[in-house]
């Protein structure tokens, strides 16, 4: 039997969920694709895979040899990207992910400006705001916003971020520029569902944290709600600072209670460890990584 192609049908079948689903992926037949399966089990001599009418669960040794599975596998793909010339010439796809606003305010720009350097190189950059798992969704590089946990990846650090508390000019002028937390009881505020706890916002207060909010005439779900109504005059926000760039060179919005923000959150390009890393990859991180290190600082208010 071709034991690539079993590990490969294997981990297709683990990652769908279902023997049908990886058959669909794979176009090839249900039966085959249980074959496949049942061929390799016989081979070893173990239960991989615990079968049943909505669900596949992996056995003890199922799961030992689908963690080695796709250890192997990767090893394999790099030897043949190697053998065609990948790691001498950038060339291939890349999946890229990235929260939705830094996507779109400063992972994009970047990404167009490195597909014009390199023609040989295909991007799919994936937006959004939850947490990816770069191996299950196939994802090669992944910025990432906050605290990293303990994880088999490799991390670049690229900066931090500010969470701001900013309002207009206008509305400043008009009810008074808020000098302590405290303060915020007499204001109207913008509250953005993403930011808010229900307490209001986290301050810190030298060896303190102080939780404030302000009178929230408006709740929004999205950032650039929270950041028109703010330039409205509607009351003031709290946002992450790369996110109000644009707003705050333009004089639109003006950050305060600058001295009692949290700490920030650190900023990571992320991707998996390797010891032989790809040069798409690798030309990628080049690229992307000293520029976006550089829209962090500047665009920090």
């Amino acid at each position: 039997m071709d034991r690539l192609e079993a590990m490969s049908i294997l981990l297709e079948a683990v990652e769908a969920g279902s023997l049908s689903a990886a058959g669909r992926r794979l176009g090839m037949p249900l039966a085959t694709v249980s074959r496949k399966v049942s061929d390799l089990e016989a081979r070893l001599g173990a239960q991989l895979l615990r079968r049943s009418s909505r669900k596949l669960t992996l056995t003890d040794a199922g799961q030992s040899y689908v963690l080695a599975s796709k250890s192997i596998l990767e090893q394999v793909a790099e030897a043949e990207r190697a053998a065609a010339g990948e790691y001498s010439e950038p060339r291939g796809d890349l999946t890229i992910a990235a929260p939705i606003v830094l996507g779109r305010l400063h992972v994009l720009p970047l990404a167009t400006a490195f597909l014009a350097a390199h023609s040989n190189i295909s991007i799919r950059l994936v937006q959004g705001d939850r947490l990816v798992n770069l191996q299950e969704e196939h994802v090669d590089l992944a910025i990432r916003i906050g605290a990293l946990p303990d994880s088999g990846l490799t991390a670049t650090r690229l900066g931090v971020i500010r969470r701001v508390v900013c309002g207009s000019p206008a509305y400043f002028a008009s009810r008074g520029t808020p000098a302590h937390p405290d303060d915020l009881g007499a204001h109207d505020g913008v509250a953005y569902e993403g930011m808010t706890q229900p307490d209001g916002w986290v301050f810190r207060d030298g060896a303190r944290s102080l939780s404030v909010a302000p009178r929230f005439r408006l709740r929004v779900n999205t950032t650039e709600a929270a950041i028109d109504a703010a330039i409205a005059g509607i009351g003031v926000t709290r946002v992450l600072s790369y996110q109000t760039v644009e707003a705050f060179a333009s004089g639109a919005l003006a950050t305060v209670l600058d001295a009692y923000e949290p700490d920030p959150w650190p900023v990571h390009l992320i991707y998996p460890a390797r010891t032989l890393l790809p040069r798409k990859t690798r030309a990628f991180i080049d690229f992307v990584a000293p520029r976006l290190r550089e829209r962090l600082r500047v665009g920090a208010p």
